[in-house]
C-alpha cells in the first residue's frame, strides 16, 4: 500500500523516500521496543492501538502505522483517501496529535515543517494544486534543514497564486514558479 504517483521532482521523489525509509525504521524501532513481531496478529493489533492514541507517539511512528492500514471505508492507505472518506479524513486529521520533536540543528519548528509538507505530498488528492505544489516544492528544503520565514512562505504563495491549476503541477522549482509568475 505505497504511494506510485509520479513526483514533480528527482529530489522530491528521493526526499519522499528518504522519509518513507525513517518511518519504516520507526516502525521497525517500534515493533524492536514492544517485543512484537512483523506480520503477526500482536502487529496487527499495535497498528490499531498506534492510530487510536497518536498522541502518545512519535509522528514517523503514527504514520508508519497509517501506511500499514487499509481503510475499510475505501480502500486506501489509511488516511489518504478521497476527501468524501470520513474514516480517512479523521485518521488524517488525528495524525497532527502525534508528537514533534525537532532534530538536531535545525530551527525550532523544522519539524512540524517536515511533517505537514511530508502528509500533503503524500495525501495528495486531499488538496489543491497549489497546496501541493507549495508542500512538495518546499519539502526537500525543510528537510535539509531551512525553514522558510513567514514572509518568504507568504510570497512563494503569492507567486503560486498566480499560476494555474495546470502549471501548479507542472511545476519542479520556485525558480520555475517566478519565472511564470512574473508580469501577472
Amino acid at each position: 500500500m505505497t504511494d506510485v504517483r509520479p513526483w514533480r521532482s528527482v529530489l522530491l521523489a528521493e526526499t519522499i523516500g528518504g522519509l518513507e525509509a525513517e518511518l519504516g525504521a520507526a516502525w521497525a524501532r517500534l515493533l524492536a521496543e514492544m517485543g512484537v513481531e512483523a506480520g503477526s496478529p500482536e502487529e496487527a493489533a499495535l497498528k490499531l492501538l498506534v492510530v487510536e492514541d497518536p498522541a502518545e507517539h512519535e509522528w514517523r511512528v503514527v504514520d508508519a502505522a497509517l501506511d500499514r492500514l487499509e481503510c475499510v471505508e475505501c480502500g486506501s492507505v489509511l488516511a489518504r483517501g478521497p476527501v468524501t472518506c470520513r474514516r480517512c479524513a479523521f485518521h488524517h486529521d488525528a495524525r497532527f496529535a502525534a508528537r514533534e520533536v525537532d532534530r538536531v540543528d535545525v530551527p525550532p519548528g523544522n519539524e512540524h515543517a517536515v511533517r505537514v509538507a511530508f502528509a500533503v505530498a503524500r495525501g495528495g488528492r486531499r488538496y489543491n494544486a497549489r497546496v501541493r505544489a507549495g508542500f512538495e516544492l518546499s519539502l526537500p528544503l525543510v528537510v535539509a534543514g531551512e525553514l522558510p520565514t513567514t514572509r518568504q512562505a507568504q510570497a512563494a504563495r503569492a507567486l503560486l497564486d498566480r499560476l494555474t491549476p495546470e502549471e501548479c503541477e507542472r511545476v519542479t522549482t520556485f525558480g520555475e514558479v517566478a519565472v511564470l509568475a512574473r508580469g501577472r
